[in-house]
């Protein structure tokens, strides 16, 4: 067999030792013969190759995209390509990313068929069942309704009576036509009355002619029927959350009201073929819009504003499921049928995920302007007066919450409608009337408000104008503008700002009273206007205003249209991304140098869900019912994919599952969303059983977010006051004031000593370098020697306090000592709180009386100890010693006689009674206070938790600094129990310099999982911090004599976190617990 060597389109050689001759190929059904040859192509069904065609004589010509061949008896065979003289231009991947890093905009198209097929009433769900609803004709009169139209003149009016107009042939033909079916239908009858007006004819879209009566003389003195008209914008606010909607138009709305007998001779109209009165209320009556508001509202009243909504004769039903519509679409059918109400099917539209009302277009993603509406705006010729400036305006301010500072945009065209103005079209009137134009026609999708969410307010003022944005979840749901007024001209720059605020909150009041609020603007020093000391009147007037809402004003850089815009931008290109990064691109370089860009759909999830459908044992047995009939809510789409409400199935497969939770919670694009967040987003796309509750164990189990999440709960650990003091000074509390200017005798720091019971102070100026041996002589002067040795103190955990001398010290003495946690100082409360009072008044006391501060501690000292102290309901003086103090104030509130007696001792005692029961009070009030804001936790030993990170700012140090560090660290093992609401846990070696007993409210629970990698964080602690006393070095020997023996003794230095002291200890004792002091 011969080899032949075949060329590909791709530019290589092919070895081919077989072929197909005479093979046929029907061409515009005529068959012509090829030979063929096999090739492993999958780009190409069949090539005709060079030869076939010259063979043929074919004729090929580009630019129209047309080739003819010859057929077998001469006939010519001609057929045209697809794109015809399409001017698409096609671009390489390369080429197309090249662009889009430079800053082009790439968009991605969807064809759509959007001609709608004749829909018939039997081929609609529910409306199906309702067909006298939707008659062709009206049946004749209406019944008698709640309410009649009535047509009410003013006092002393005279009928009105006005001559026909003249009528061109084939508006009298259709006159005459119209006069008839309203005779047939009963809707007028022949008239004598008094009243008259004449008839004219406005032509319809489709070029027909709608009789019209004009009543304009008759409506001048009619009485205004003030019913209100419901706004549009409180319409569509009710929408929000519904997903399928349904229009209903009745027909011939007007006609199904009657009007009342004795006003039926007002309404005639004079024609050339007779005087006829209407006996139902006709179109172009004053008080028509207003009466069959009145009427729909009476009949729709019980499902105004949950499901329906009606603006006269339009009636919409909205819901946010299709279970809930089917219900819903019966009660309205229902009630029309009830009352005798019709509607006309050609204009109704059911089931819609997107429907045009009023002027809008509704859906789940909020409201839109309706490009049909709007085409008029768009091609609104230039106006040439002042009253095609005003028509204009008209309609272009029904969509003025679409477009961004409308007002500002719209002033050059008001201007010229003002009294005396004279009308000069000029550049700026013509670049704001085609601004308005282009704004109308690119204007976005306003999002629908919630409740409960909170909003975001951007306002902005200039010269020109104010304006805003109100925004909701980073959604625009609408914007607001308007111009200065005179007098607003001339106010400063920060009272336009906070007009401009003030402005938002009217305009948007039903929005935003009763809801939290961010309002930014570009004005900082707004930010601060609610401390500003000094206020205007009209400032004082808005503040009054401001007060009613529950909002913060933020500073924002920038104009808030720029933040708009982005955040529009930001909303709506998750999907567009999403499509994007689901394209995969190949770059091959061929033979001959070109360079190939192949797309390809990227393999998804999708895939593994339909296969895993095949298998699932819920799935199998849906699929089962819906091949006996439809199962609701349940669909099949054509790749064969079970759908429930446009969500795809999950089938029961833990590692599919598992997959989708991590693409969406894990992925660079998701970055560990929280629960709520992320159902939200997993919904809109899939449905399992259950899958909320796996979301939620599955973020719970997340070893990042159990690190790095903050908690937003209540503090855990509710308030275990200590015990309160049976006598004075018993049990006392302390800590160091350190920090504060070194004085001329070189004190540094404040010791504050506290009673627990009287709350009685001393405060002692001490150097932060004393050593331990001065503080303790410096306890024992001041301390001891006043009020005697405390059974207990409390204190935190300074090094001076946890060093090796002054536990023994304080052992010697008989009194024990009570650390706080680490890092919790509320344990020692009072001490802090004693604190911030001894600052306040050192403060005071440098600005009023100057000079050093240790000149003025002794007063500082007398003046708390004389101030009243609210938890024991007297000053602290008063509670030591049973009795005031003398002061300047009061020098007769202490006198010989109230000094001596025995009474006094009884007076004490009765007095430390009723400091016991104020404090016992108080206690219970203030942990009544602080476990409303707290929850209970506890833990069981060696369950293991992390730690919280917060309050080690300066003593560890993380591998990431800043605000990057994670919150928590561990976990850790719980090894003990202290008290109520303390843990001592296992730390690690690195972290054993650091107090291992911690509060509760430090601590959260560690949730397991096989995957997770524990790894040590690369933390350094503060190499000078050390809770634990270290020996240093021996610095001395000697030998003490017993009476039976001699016991070698050493003098060793200690560290302790900056406390460096020296103790004598026994050499052998030294030598084995330290053994490296001896090497």
């Amino acid at each position: 067999m011969q080899t032949l060597v075949v060329s590909t389109p791709l530019g290589d050689d092919v070895e081919r030792t077989c072929y197909y001759p005479s093979c046929g190929v029907e061409v515009n059904g005529q068959t012509l013969t090829c030979d063929f040859v096999p090739l492993s192509m999958m780009e190409f069904d069949a090539i005709l190759g060079m030869d076939w065609l010259e063979r043929n004589h074919a004729r090929v010509d580009c630019y129209t995209k047309v080739l003819e061949l010859e057929g077998n008896d001469g006939e010519t065979l001609r057929f045209e390509g697809d794109r015809g003289r399409s001017n698409s231009c096609i671009i390489s991947a390369v080429r197309a990313r090249s662009m889009m890093r430079k800053g082009c905009h790439a968009y991605l198209a969807y064809v759509v068929d959007k001609t709608k097929e004749e829909t018939n009433i039997d081929d609609v769900r529910v409306v199906c069942k309702y067909p006298d609803v939707f008659p062709k004709d009206l049946p004749g009169l209406p019944p008698d309704r709640e309410i009649e139209f009535v047509i009410e003149v003013e006092p002393d009016t005279k009928p009105i009576s006005i001559p026909p107009y003249r009528m061109a042939p084939a508006e009298l033909n259709e006159l005459k036509t119209q006069l008839q079916e309203l005779l047939d239908n009963g809707f007028i009858r022949p008239s004598h009355s008094p009243w008259g007006a004449p008839v004219l004819f406005v032509k319809k879209k489709d070029g027909t002619l709608r009789m019209c009566i004009d009543y304009r003389q008759l409506n001048k003195v009619t009485i205004k029927n003030r019913y209100p008209l419901p706004r549009i914008d409180d319409l569509f606010d009710q929408l929000r959350g519904a997903t399928v909607f349904s229009k209903i138009d009745l027909r011939s709305g007007y006609h199904q009201l009657k009007i009342k007998e004795d006003d039926i001779p007002k309404s005639a109209f004079r024609t050339r073929y007779g005087h006829f009165e209407f006996l139902v209320m006709s179109f172009g009556l004053t008080n028509a819009p207003a009466a069959f508001m009145d009427l729909m509202n009476r009949v729709f009243h019980k499902y105004l504003d949950r499901f329906v909504i009606v603006f006269i004769d339009d009636i919409l039903i909205y819901s946010k499921s299709e279970e809930e519509h089917e219900e819903h679409l019966i009660l309205v059918l229902e009630t029309l049928r009830e009352k005798q109400l019709y509607a006309k099917f050609s204009k109704c539209e059911f089931w819609l995920k997107e429907i045009g009302f009023l002027g809008h277009v509704v859906s789940g993603s909020g409201i839109a302007v309706d490009n049909k509406k709007i085409e008029a705006i768009t091609e609104w010729e230039r106006p040439k007066n002042v009253k095609e400036i005003r028509s204009f305006l008209g309609l272009a301010g029904y969509y003025r919450k679409f477009v961004e500072k409308f007002s500002v945009l719209a002033s050059p065209l008001t201007k010229l409608t003002r009294k005396g103005a004279k009308f000069v079209w000029d550049d700026k009137c013509e670049k704001g009337f085609m601004e308005l134009k282009k704004r109308l026609t690119e204007a976005p999708v306003l999002a629908l408000p919630k409740q409960g969410v909170g909003y975001d307010v951007y306002s902005d003022a200039s010269i020109q104008g104010l304006g805003c944005v109100l925004m909701q979840n980073g959604r625009v749901i609408a914007y607001a503008s308007r111009q200065l007024k005179k007098h607003e001209v001339n106010y400063p720059t920060h009272d336009l700002e906070l007009g401009a605020v003030v402005f938002a909150l009217k305009i948007w009041r039903h929005y935003l009273y009763g809801e939290t609020c961010h309002i930014y603007t570009d004005h900082k020093s707004l930010k601060y206007v609610f401390t500003q000391k000094e206020l205007n009147m009209r400032q004082r007037r808005w503040m009054e205003l401001i007060k009613d809402y529950h909002l913060v004003i933020e500073y924002h850089p920038g104009k808030a249209n720029v933040v708009a815009d982005a955040l529009s931008r930001k909303s709506s290109s998750g999907a567009l991304l999403a499509n994007l990064r689901a394209l995969r691109a190949q770059l091959e370089v061929s033979s001959d140098g070109a360079l190939l860009a192949r797309f390809e759909v990227r393999p998804t999830l999708l895939d593994e869900i339909k296969k895993g459908q095949e298998t699932d044992e819920e799935i199998m047995k849906i699929r089962e019912r819906m091949q006996a009939g439809p199962v609701e809510d349940f669909r099949e789409r054509d790749d064969g994919l079970l759908l429930l409400r446009d969500r795809v199935c999950v089938p029961a497969d833990d590692e599919l599952r598992k997959s989708i939770l991590e693409e969406a919670h894990s992925s660079a694009y998701a970055m560990h969303p929280g629960g709520t967040k992320m159902y939200r987003d997993l919904k809109e796309s899939y449905w399992w059983s259950g899958m909320k509750r796996e979301i939620a164990e599955y973020i719970s189990r997340c070893l990042t977010c159990q690190q790095v999440k903050a908690e937003h709960q209540h503090p855990a650990g509710l308030l275990q006051p200590l015990s309160i003091p049976e006598w004075k000074w018993e049990h006392v509390t302390m800590d160091f004031v350190v920090g504060l200017p070194r004085t001329i005798r070189n004190y540094d720091a404040v010791w504050v000593v506290v009673d627990r019971l009287t709350k009685s102070a001393h405060f002692l100026p001490i150097n932060t370098t004393y050593p331990l041996e001065r503080l303790a002589k410096l306890y024992t002067d001041e301390i001891v020697r006043l009020h005697g040795v405390p059974v207990t103190i409390v204190s935190d955990r300074d090094p001076r306090f946890t060093s090796r001398f002054w536990p023994k010290f304080q052992e010697s003495m008989g009194t024990r000592l009570k650390f706080s946690t680490a890092f919790h100082p509320q344990t020692d409360g009072q001490s802090e709180r004693v604190i911030q009072i001894l600052e306040d008044m050192l403060r005071a006391c440098a600005l009023e009386f100057q000079g050093s501060w240790d000149n003025h501690l002794a007063l500082v000292e007398f003046a708390y100890n004389n101030s009243y102290q609210a938890s024991i309901g007297m000053p602290p003086y008063e509670a030591l010693y049973g009795r005031r103090c003398r002061t300047p104030l009061c020098w007769d509130e202490v006198g010989m006689a109230k000094l001596e007696g025995t009474e006094l001792v009884e007076v004490t005692k009765s007095k430390v009674k009723l400091i016991r029961e104020r404090l016992k009070a108080a206690q219970d009030r203030q942990k009544s206070y602080a476990d409303k804001r707290r929850r209970t936790l506890e833990f069981k030993v060696d369950d293991e938790v992390f730690l919280k990170v917060s309050p080690w700012k300066g003593i560890i140090r993380f591998q990431t600094r800043g605000k990057l560090n994670p919150r928590y660290i561990g976990p850790f093992r719980i090894i003990e129990r202290i008290g109520a609401v303390a843990y001592r846990l296992q730390l690690t070696p690195e972290l054993e310099k650091i107090h291992n007993v911690f509060h509760v409210s430090m601590l959260k629970k560690y949730v397991h999982d096989p995957s997770h990698v524990l790894e040590k964080p690369p933390v350094e602690v503060r190499e000078d911090l050390n809770y634990a006393v270290q020996p240093v070095r021996v610095i001395d020997r000697k030998v003490k004599k017993l009476r039976s023996k001699e016991v070698p003794m050493v003098k060793v230095l200690w560290k302790s976190d900056r406390v460096e002291e020296e103790t004598w200890e026994t050499e052998a004792l030294m030598r084995k617990q330290y053994a490296f002091l001896f090497e």
